[in-house]
């Protein structure tokens, strides 16, 4: 079921995910785009998520924006290509590459104390080497360091890959076209942002990729919402994930597409970095529960870090 609405407010939007976004050319919303966009969203009882670009929107346009309830990517919540020194803003996504990640460690682990919640985004999960597996599995056991002492000082900050899990019983993926859609300027619809830009850079259908037309689009603010056998967008489609523990797991299916060319099949790679931090989630939780903290449900020891390895057992 639909929850969120994204709004892509200009084709030069921040990248907040996975995906860069390649596009430079500004192209803003047409503002009565905008402003369908946010009566379907209403229609449809979505909370709105706007995606900002880096430049000061008309004041027309601010207007429209401020008539509904709404988080603002990219003002309420600040998005960083590189590690700052301070972050002044309570939600941040922080997108880096793994070798990024593992490199600057302690300069991420310096700035989490500053904000309420902080996401960590890998762009490039789909070159993860099963070598790098050590270094990463170091990098978390940095940040389980961080977060007992700031339990300890009475603080409790959120850092997706580690703090997530400790709270959930069940998947709680990105969602995209199953519990979120988005609407980018051009008044479509698309499964995600990311493949917006795919189209608008003329990268081949990877969904029907025996059409040579780069058409992304599940429908457009006219015609209304039009995704194609739906059910492969869900959990219980997805052999490999409905067995799963990983439970904060993006489960992105742009990069699932990009990767293995299936929307409900992830790669190994993200499956791999998915069970070391669900392992270093469960190392937090013990150390929480030793220092005697409430850290949710029991994450219990497994032997594996891919399902597929695996799946006979289930």
């Amino acid at each position: 079921m639909l929850q969120y609405l994204v709004i892509l407010l200009d084709d030069t939007s921040v990248a907040y995910c996975h995906a860069e976004n390649p596009l430079r050319e500004r192209n803003l919303i047409p503002l009565d785009t905008l402003k369908k966009a946010i009566l379907f969203g209403m229609k449809e009882n979505l909370m709105i998520q706007y995606v900002y670009p880096d430049y000061d929107l008309p004041e027309e346009y601010n207007e429209v924006i401020e008539s509904i309830d709404h988080v603002k990517i990219g003002r309420d919540v600040a998005v960083y290509s590189e590690v700052p020194k301070s972050i002044a803003a309570e939600n941040a996504v922080l997108r880096l590459s793994i070798a990024d990640f593992i490199a600057k460690q302690y300069d991420i682990a310096a700035i989490l104390p500053q904000v309420t919640r902080l996401n960590i985004c890998l762009t490039d999960t789909e070159t993860f080497k099963d070598e790098q597996a050590e270094d990463y599995k170091k990098a978390l056991a940095t940040f389980n360091a961080v977060l007992i002492n700031q339990y300890k000082a009475g603080k409790q900050p959120q850092l997706n890959i580690l703090t997530d899990r400790l709270q959930l019983k069940e998947m709680h993926n990105c969602g995209a076209g199953d519990s979120n859609i988005t609407i980018a300027p051009n008044g479509k619809f698309y499964l995600c942002p990311a493949f917006y830009y795919d189209e608008k850079m003329g990268i081949s259908n990877r969904l029907n990729h025996h059409k040579p037309s780069s058409e992304r689009s599940v429908g457009n603010l006219e015609t209304g919402l039009q995704i194609s056998n739906p059910q492969l967008l869900k959990l219980d489609h997805a052999p490999l994930c409905r067995i799963c523990d990983a439970y904060h797991c993006n489960r992105c299916i742009w990069l699932n597409q990009k990767v293995t060319w299936d929307n409900n099949t992830p790669s190994h790679q993200q499956c791999i970095i998915a069970h070391l931090e669900r392992n270093a989630a469960r190392d937090l939780q013990q150390q929480l529960k030793a220092a005697g903290f409430s850290a949710g449900e029991e994450i219990k020891s497994i032997d594996y870090l891919d399902p597929f390895d695996v799946r006979e057992q289930f």
